[in-house]
Order: structure tokens, then sequence, then C-alpha cells
């Protein structure tokens, strides 16, 4: 081996191991800053405000962990939530991710809920007339049209095992989801021990596949949606028993992931005709840990919490990057196979060299991830770390292609983020002024760490940072209406549920109710909200890695659609761009995804207000305000 690239791998250990061992207390050594601060004033912040609307919606699905008092790592985690249009009505709906009762245990038995929109306020719990009511013990989940037939179909990620769920209509023309995991091969390998009596459970040294996040994409640009899947820790309850973490004076404690070895990403190809291929190894998804290599061990590096798809080169192919809990993150970067001739893509993992694997030169316990063109030009990555560690904030360069830094100082985002515990992450224009701002979903996963962490609690509330713009910096909001009370949160997702052109917001909670939030800022600008429709062809159904560019007389604006992303939940698959006080955008171009995709759809003068639904399968010179593919969904 060269010896600087020896050097090197042995530095990189050293970070990680000291990294690791401060998981669950503050650090105190200083903060390494590696980007310059500049003097700024505190601006005006909107006047936030969101409403619990929860049970007036009709939402009454409580989260369960399936503890028993063993205090087993997955019971920390949490689930997350899909908003999707599972009917085709225009309206959004929600699924929430449960988990299921641990082997043995005489608990009643519980499942993942689907609630229909029903357009009124309400909600309508549809989960077994629609076929969703199978126990998992469930994280995440993401929604995409597999097969491009219009209906997204579900697919449901757990402990032990993942299913993939077809959207298919019945005899009555009510929309159900039918089990196809088996048929397609994305469940995982193992199963959930379902035979196994509570004592039997617990002396299980046979790990269980653990899956977390996951988004649909076509990496390969054959209008097919393909689909990764994040893996977390090797897990198994002896494992976890025999490890024997404590709280002084108090017992049993939750241990941290650093004391399980770590697993390998998935990504399964879609062949077509519902079967799936994993082709992780020959597409350079899994990223081997060299020190359990030197040890003749069989490991991967992976401890994959969050997952976010961008173009992050604009060369109109999907990236992917990983969020990890304790080692380096990951950036999956989409180059061409030299082996496939007609047009293969594989992926080169590039999180060292491009700075996405550390902050502060060393690994954080990541948890959710999104991307965001925060200002005009610019784009960021920003990852919820542990507690007393500080959200990062890598800003790319625009000058050099796969090149980040860490900007959490320099933008304001360092000081105020280090005490919560962050999972969910979110980019959403809240206040509708052109300007993503950043949301984190907050809450401990130790029910008695206020007895040994001062300044510590169980429930946190979220953090709402407002992006001011050209200044370049976030500004924390104190007041949010309901959205800051305090949680044990986990998963975040927005949408328009009651289609008024604000982005809604909702939250989930580990062991607890989740928090649906309306948003109602009482000086909120106006917004362009466009639903995009690929041909099924050239792009897939749901568009999914189109990039939409919109400009007013304010300035441009960039967005990517997207599947799953943030922590073990997915948005509404519609792009709202807050446009301030303007009533019409002057210019809005779609490029499409796939190789095949064809130019790009540009629509003049395309008036704010309205759900605009664009297709692919329209020539560009007939979008129009009053075109035939330029109008709201039925």
């Amino acid at each position: 081996m060269n010896r600087y690239l020896g050097v090197s791998l042995l530095v990189g250990l050293v970070i990680t191991l000291v990294a690791v061992t401060v998981y669950l207390f503050p650090r105190a050594d200083p903060e390494i800053v590696t980007v310059a601060v500049t003097e700024r004033q505190q601006r005006s912040l909107p006047d936030f405000h969101f409403t619990d609307i929860t049970k007036a919606a009709g939402i009454d699905f409580i989260h369960t962990t399936g503890a028993t008092g063993e205090k087993f790592l997955p019971e920390t985690m949490g689930s997350g939530v899909v908003a999707f249009d599972y009917d085709g009505d225009g309206h959004c709906d929600l699924f929430f991710v449960n988990t299921r009762p641990w082997p043995g245990s005489e608990r009643p038995a519980s499942s993942c809920r689907l609630y229909r929109n029903t357009r009124d306020g309400q909600f309508s719990d549809q989960t077994t007339a629609v076929g969703l009511a199978a126990p998992i013990y469930g994280m995440g989940a993401t929604a995409g049209d597999v097969d491009n037939d219009g209906w997204p179909d579900l697919f449901v990620t757990g402990v032990g095992g993942d299913i993939l769920y077809h959207n298919v209509a019945g005899a009555d023309g009510v929309r159900r989801f039918v089990d196809i995991t088996a048929e397609a091969g994305v469940g995982g390998s193992g199963g959930w021990p379902t035979d196994q009596a509570a004592e039997a459970f617990a002396e299980r040294r046979e790990p269980l596949t653990w899956s977390t996040s996951a988004s649909f994409l076509d990496y390969d640009g054959d209008a097919l949606l393909d689909l990764f899947v994040c893996r977390y820790v090797s897990w198994s309850p002896t494992a976890d028993r025999e490890l024997g973490f404590q709280i002084a004076g108090l017992g049993r404690a939750y241990g941290p992931p650093n004391s399980f070895s770590g697993s390998q990403c998935v990504l399964y190809r879609n062949l077509g005709e519902g079967r799936f291929a994993d082709v992780s190894a020959r597409a350079g998804i899994q990223v081997a840990d060299t020190a359990y290599a030197r040890r003749e061990i069989s490991g991967g590096l992976a401890k994959a919490l969050g997952v976010c798809v961008s173009d992050i080169d604009d060369d109109g192919w999907p990236d992917i990057i990983v969020a990890n809990d304790t080692v380096r993150n990951f950036l999956f970067h989409n180059v061409p196979d030299a082996d496939i001739p007609s047009g293969g893509r594989r992926f080169e993992e590039v999180g060292l060299t491009s700075g996405i694997a550390y902050a502060e030169g060393r690994a954080r316990a990541g948890m959710g991830i999104d991307e965001a063109t925060w200002q005009p030009g610019r784009r960021a990555v920003a990852i919820g770390n542990f507690a007393n560690e500080p959200n990062t904030f890598l800003l790319a360069d625009p000058g050099l292609n796969l090149l980040y830094a860490d900007a959490a100082l320099a933008v304001g985002l360092a000081g105020p983020s280090r005490s919560p515990m962050k999972f969910g992450v979110l980019f959403a224009d809240i206040d509708l002024d052109g300007r993503p701002d950043l949301l984190t979903c907050n809450g401990h996963l130790e029910p008695e760490i206020a007895s040994v962490q001062a300044g510590q609690a169980y429930r946190q509330p979220p953090q709402l940072f407002w992006n001011a713009g050209n200044e370049g910096w976030f500004e924390l909001a104190t007041e949010a209406g309901d959205l800051l009370t305090p949680i044990v949160g986990r998963g975040v997702a927005a949408a328009d549920i009651d289609r008024d052109g604000d982005i809604d917001l909702i939250l989930t909670c580990n062991g607890d109710s989740p928090r649906l939030l309306r948003n109602d800022l009482p000086e909120a600008g106006t917004s362009l909200c466009l639903q995009l429709r690929g041909d099924g062809r050239q792009s897939n159904n749901d568009a999914y890695g189109a990039v939409v560019v919109v400009e007013t007389a304010a300035g441009i604006q960039r967005q990517e659609l997207r599947a799953g992303r943030g922590y073990l939940s997915q948005s509404e698959a519609v792009l709202i761009f807050g446009l301030g006080g303007a009533s019409v955008a002057n210019r809005v171009t779609v490029h499409w995804p796939g190789r095949n995709a064809g130019p790009p759809t540009v629509i003049e003068n395309l008036s704010a207000g309205q759900l605009h639904l664009v297709r692919q399968d329209v020539a560009p010179e007939t979008m129009t305000n009053a075109g035939p593919t330029v109008q709201p969904p039925d």
C-alpha cells in the first residue's frame, strides 16, 4: 500500500474512534472553524404561525415502539410519514409508518396507517380497506410509480424486512395496495421471526435486516424508477443485551450505534414487469469498512439513516447523498459504466474527496438530510446530528464541482442547533418569500436523559431557521405557534394539505401521536405550485429527478423533484415556489429526467395562486396559461 494512503487511512480511523466515544455526552474541545464568519445584525423575522389540527382533522394514529423494558436500539428510532395522493383525486393523503410488537409480546397488534384526505379539512382512516394493515416493525417509506401506470406504489422499510405494495384498482374501482415484495425481490434477507417466543427472540444472535430511509430514483435514465435503501447497523437482540448499556443509578439504557458493526446500503434496478435486481455491488453502492477488512471480518461501513437524491453537478444524472450515524457520510456520484457500452451507469463514492464525509474533520451522528439551492446559484446540504453536535451545513463551491465545506458557523446554524438531538431535516419556503428555510424535528432517544445531562430533555421543540436571503445566514424563529411545542420528534414532511398554496407540515413522534400543522402565516406571499407528469417513456411518470427553474422580477429559483428524503419520510410531490407578492412567474423551465428526455419545457407568464399540472407529452410551445397541459388536476 502506498505509505501516504496508509497514513491517511490510519488518521481517518483514529478520527472515527474519537468521534464515536463521545456519542452520548457533550464535547468539551473547541470547534474547528474553517469558514470565515462575518459580523451581522439580527433581522426581524416573519410572523410564523402554525396550528396543530391533528385531532380536529381526524388523525388518531399513535406510534408504538414495541418497548417492553429490554431497551432495544430500534425502539429509539421512531418512524416516518409519506405525503402522497394515492387515489389521484388531487389532494394529499398521509401514510404513517408504525412498528409491531416484538416476538412473544402480549401487546396488541399494531400496523401502519393510511389516512385519505376528504377535502373538507378531514382525514379518513382507510388502512384496512386498502390493504395496508399487514404488521411490520416499520421505519420509513417512499412512494413512486414503479410501473408507470399513473398510480403511486409504496415501499415500506423496517427491522426484519421491507414491503413493496403495488397500487391497483379493485373491482369496485377503489384503489388498493397488493404486496408484491416476493416477486419484486426487494424484501431483504431473513425476514421477521414470527415463530419465536419472547425468550427465544431475546437470545437471537443472527442479525435482522434493518432498513431505514429509502428513495425512488431513475439512476440509469431508462424511465423506470429504481430503488435506493439505507441500511443501518448489524443488530440482533443478543448483541444489544450483552453490551449492557447502563445509566448510573437508573439501570438499563439505550446504547449507541458505535457499539454495533456497520451494514451495506442497497440499490435495486427496475427491470420492468414488477421485477427488480440487486445491483449494489456492481453499481458501486457497497462501501467496505476498512477496519473490519483488516481483521478479516465481513462488514460494511454504512450506518445509514437519511438519504437525499440530487443532481449535485447538474449533469442530468441523479447522485445520492447519505447521512450516516457515527461514521462518515457518503456521496455516490453517478458516472458512466464503461463495462456497459449501451449507456449503463454506476456510482463512485466520493464522500472523502468532496468534503461530504466529515464536518470538523470527524464523523458525526448524522440522522436526516436534505439539499437545496438556498441562495441563487448557491446549493447546500443540511444534516441533522446528535445532541451536542451542531447541524452540518455543507456549502457547495460554485466554482468547483463536487467540493463542499461546512459553513454552519458562518450561516448562523452552529450555535443554536448544537444542543438538541436532530432527526428530521427539511428545506422548505415556509413564508413564501422565494428562499428555502430550514426545519429540524428534534427529540432525544433516552427518556431519562434529563437525569444525567443538564440542559437535555426527552421532549424537545423543533427548530425553524428563517433564510435571511442575500445577507447569507439563518435566524432561529422563537415564535411559530404550535410548531415549537416540545415533542419526541423524528420524521418531517411538507405538503399543502388544504390546497391554499402554502406549506403545511407533518411531524412524526416516537411513541406518540404525530403533529399535523396547518400553516397560518398571516402575511404569506403568493406561490406557484407545480405538479409534474413524465410521459412514462422518455421520463418516469412521477418525473422524479426533474429540475425546475422559475424566473421572476425578483430573481431565479431552482428546485428538484424528489421522492424520499430527510429522515424516514417523503414530502408531497408538488413543487411550491414562493413568489413574494408577485402575481406571475415570467418563465418556468422544466428539465425532465432521463437519458432520452428531450428538450426542456418552457412556459411563459404562469399565474401564481394555482396548482398547475405540467405534462411532458405536449410540445413546449403549446404550454401557456390557457393551454391543455397547464391546468389544476381534476
